[in-house]
C-alpha cells in the first residue's frame, strides 16, 4: 500500500489492485481502512471470477544528502 498525506488527512491505495483505495484522518485509521478495502476488493474479485493479480510493484527508499 501507498499512504499519502492530504489536506484533510491521509489516503492510501494498492498499486497492484487498481481501484482499491481508502482514506482516514490519521495514519493508523487509513491503515485499518485499507486493510478492510483490500479484503473487500479481493473477495469481490473472487466472487466475480476475476483473476487475482500477482504482486508486481516494489517500493524502496533512497537516502539523499
Amino acid at each position: 500500500m501507498v499512504i499519502e498525506s492530504t489536506s484533510t488527512g491521509y489516503s492510501a491505495y494498492v498499486p497492484d489492485l487498481p481501484g482499491c483505495i481508502a482514506a482516514g484522518s490519521s495514519v493508523d485509521e487509513v491503515r485499518s481502512n485499507i486493510r478492510k478495502a483490500v479484503d473487500i476488493h479481493l473477495r469481490s474479485m473472487r466472487e466475480d471470477g476475476d483473476p487475482i493479480p500477482e504482486p508486481s510493484t516494489a517500493v524502496d527508499y533512497v537516502d539523499a544528502a
